[in-house]
């Protein structure tokens, strides 16, 4: 996968520590556990072709966590761009 620009992004993480650069939208959600107003971040990705192919042919998605925490996450599918995407 590879990192996209999300759109209205409010900062970029990780690469003052020698990461490419995440581009995350912070929001508030209403989450089943946290409530209403839990704070949340966002990140997009776009696969690669080799992975569309992967997905469309049944692959699954795995999300790797570094350290040996794993914080609550979720996983799910953009809305279709209605632009090109903007390189990085």
């Amino acid at each position: 996968m590879q990192i996209a620009m999300i759109e209205r992004a409010t900062r970029i993480l990780g690469k003052s520590q020698g990461y490419l650069g995440l581009p995350l939208r912070d929001e508030l959600i209403n989450c089943t556990v946290g409530g209403e107003g839990t704070p949340a971040m966002v990140t997009a990705w776009t696969p690669t072709p080799d992975e569309l192919e992967r997905l469309n042919a049944g692959a699954s998605v795995h999300l790797r966590i570094l350290g040996t925490m794993h914080p609550p996450v979720m996983v799910e599918v953009g809305e279709v761009p209605t632009e090109a995407p903007i390189e990085s």
